[in-house]
Parts: C-alpha cells; structure tokens; sequence
C-alpha cells in the first residue's frame, strides 16, 4: 500500500463525526442502519415474549418500561448515525460495538423486570457510557464548528451522563425500587426530549431536522415490530390444535397486523413531519405508543390463538388485545397531526382524528364485550378496515390516492 494509500485509509478509518448542522437532507438509510435495526429484533422479541407470559396489569407495566427503555437505546444510535455518521470505517466499527452490547441486552431482555434485572441495568449502562462518549465528541466537535449548539448538547449529554450512573446503580436495588427507577428514566428522557426541542434559541430542533432518511429510519422500527404480530401467529399456531378454528383465528389475527400495516404506511408512513418547534419530536415521540402498541398485539396473539376453541376469549387477553389497538389507533392521531400533510390536506387529516378516535373507542368496546376468540380477531380487523377505508376515500377525494407521499 501506497503512502497515498495509507493516509487514505487512515482518513477512512479515522475521520471525525459529521458536525452538528451538516445535515444530508437527500441521504438513504444504508444498510448499515439497516443491519443495527435488525438486532432490535432480537431485544423486542425477548420484551414481548415476557407479556405473553405474564398478561396482567403488572406485566404490562413492566413490559411498557423495558419497551421504552429499548426505544430510547434505538433513538440514540439511529440518531447518531443520522446527524453525524458517514459511510466510513469509524462509523461502522461504532455501529458494531453497539450491536454487540444489544445482542448481549437480548440475552437478559425477557427476565429484565425479574431475575436478570440487574444483569440488563449493567450491560445498557455500558451501552449508555459507549453512547456517552460518542456523543461527546461531538459536543467537543462543536466547541470548534459550531458553538451555537454547545448548550442543547451539554443538556444531552449530561443527560446521557446522569441516565449512565442511574441504570448502573439500579443493577444494585431490590426490584421494586429498580423498575421505579427505570420508569422514572424513561419518562425523563421523554419530557426531556420535549423540552430540548421546545428552547425557545438553539434547541434539539435546530439539529435534528426531518429528513427522509429519517421517516425511513422510522418506518424500518415499525416494520420491525410488525414482525411481532407474525411470531405471535406462529407461536400460537404451533403451540395450538392447528385445526380449521386455530388456523382461521391465527389468520384473523394476522390481518390485524396487515391493518396496521395499511393504516400506517398510507397515512403516516413515509410522510414527511414539520420541522416546527416541538413538532418534530411530537412526531418522534409519538411513535413510542404506536410501536409498543404493535409489540404488545403480537404478545397478546399467542395467547389468542391458543385459546381459539374457548367460548369466550380469556380476559386479560381481550384487554390486552383490544387496548394496544386503541392505544396505537389514538397514539396515531399525534403522529398524523405533526405532519406536513395535516395542512396541506386538512379536508383528510382532521376528519382522520375523529375516525381514528372512534376507532380506538369501538376497539374498547369490543374488548368489554370478550367475544370469542375468533370474533375479537374479526371485530378488530372490521374496524382498522373502517379506518383504512374512510380514509382512502377522503384522499380519493382530495386527488391524493396513488401519489407518492411529499
């Protein structure tokens, strides 16, 4: 090799983030990002498989904070390979650290709110302390690019900095005290997104702009636990009679991924979001509800389908069920909201609130009355069809129906 050629390499294997501001508005998601998406699969699984064996009010709960806890793990490394990766070595030998550490979290995912709590808090405080120190080479990038953004990025990675010390001390607590912990993390980082986007000067806003790349990012996370609805088919399926009842309530059931499917990626999906302050990351934030919702559907199928010969679905199921489809239907109307189309076709996306609202009331509903299981499946399925329907309809209306989202 060349003296040319090693100061080359060297470039390629050395060279700094992308500074705050040098954001590629025309950029694709690479397959690099493709490929750290995919490891989420692994932890998500682990997340769902522990509701599915404990359906309950509490087991949603603990289910709701690891959820949220990989959510917040997910934003940050797409983000910084969002804002500041290249198509380099550096970038990539990052990625990978990071997915080793994730492919490690999997393995304490499905026990993280019982016996191997501790073992997860330490290996996402080491995930945390390798996003830290990322992040702060940036922070220290901009101390010489661009000043502007030194006090949104203290504010991060302090953040970043106290989230590292608290996980890592709940290794140390009783349950309780660590899944309290754990909660108390996860809505601090949420309100503190939030607020980040809303400063009133340079705030997250300024940085993180919407980019296509960015709604694809998003878009590839709501595949991933669309996934789930088919693993929790499949579970139930191999588990039940799989006889003509089991396999039709399985195919029902996998419909109501397919409705999720179509309401999200023709109304919301590769739709671009305002760059409005604090809109934004209401758009971003929205997705939480929206993707656990999808994580939850699945974990409650496997228990759907097995019961699929019972008179009546078992409780805890038809609330499970029923309510991440509200949840998802009603977490859906925030996200629709923030987006550019919300104006620009305000004679689709208002009436879209209500339909979406209705939708989530009569998912209640259903979920009250514990049909059987096949008919709970149905019932579903008949009201993300509703949705769909009415509101293609009204982007037929407005000329809109088969044009490529702006």
């Amino acid at each position: 090799m060349t003296g040319s050629g090693k100061s080359e390499f060297k470039r390629w294997l050395t060279a700094p983030p992308r500074p705050h501001g040098a954001v590629i508005k025309d950029r694709t998601v690479s397959n690099l990002e493709l490929f750290y998406d995919l490891v989420y699969v692994a932890v998500i699984t682990g997340a769902s498989n522990r509701l599915t064996s404990d359906i309950s009010i509490r087991g949603f709960a603990e289910f709701a904070v690891v959820f949220a806890m990989i959510w917040i793990a997910w934003i940050n490394g797409s983000l910084y390979v969002e804002l500041h990766g290249r198509e380099d070595g550096r970038t990539r030998l990052l990625v990978f650290t990071q997915m080793g550490f994730l492919a490690l979290l999997a393995v304490f995912t499905q026990e993280a709110a019982g016996t191997e709590g501790a073992a997860f808090a330490l290996v996402y405080a080491a995930f945390l302390a390798l996003m830290t120190w990322q992040w702060n080479i940036v922070r220290n990038q901009d101390r010489v690019d661009n000043p502007d953004f030194l006090p949104v990025t203290k504010f991060y990675v302090g953040g970043l900095v106290v989230s590292t010390a608290l996980i890592a001390a709940s290794a140390f607590l009783p349950l309780e005290p660590r899944l309290v912990l754990w909660a108390v993390f996860a809505a601090s980082w949420f309100i503190g997104i939030q607020l980040a986007a809303s400063r009133p000067r340079v705030g997250m806003s300024e940085g993180v702009v919407a980019t296509q790349s960015l709604v694809e990012r998003f878009g590839a996370f709501t595949i991933i636990v669309l996934g789930e609805v088919i693993l929790g088919v499949v579970e139930g399926l191999s588990a039940g009679q799989r006889d003509l009842i089991t396999i039709g309530t399985g195919s029902l059931a996998l419909i109501v991924g397919f409705g999720y499917w179509w309401i999200y990626f023709d109304l919301i999906g590769r739709r671009m979001p305002r760059d409005d302050r604090g809109v934004l990351s209401i758009w971003m934030l929205s997705h939480v509800p929206i993707t656990l919702s999808i994580t939850a559907t699945g974990a409650a199928i496997v228990t759907l389908v097995e019961h699929a010969h019972d008179p009546t679905t078992p409780a805890a199921t038809a609330w499970l069920l029923a309510g991440a489809v509200a949840i998802g239907l009603l977490a859906m109307i925030l996200t629709a909201r923030a987006l550019t189309d919300a104006i620009r076709l305000e004679m689709v996306y208002r009436p879209l609130t209500w339909l979406l609202a209705v939708g989530a009331v009569a998912a209640l509903v259903l979920g009250w009355l514990d049909p059987a299981p096949w008919l709970l499946a149905l019932g579903l399925v008949a009201i993300l069809s509703a949705v769909w329907f009415f509101a293609v309809a009204w982007l037929i209306r407005a000329g809109e129906w088969g044009r490529s989202p702006a």
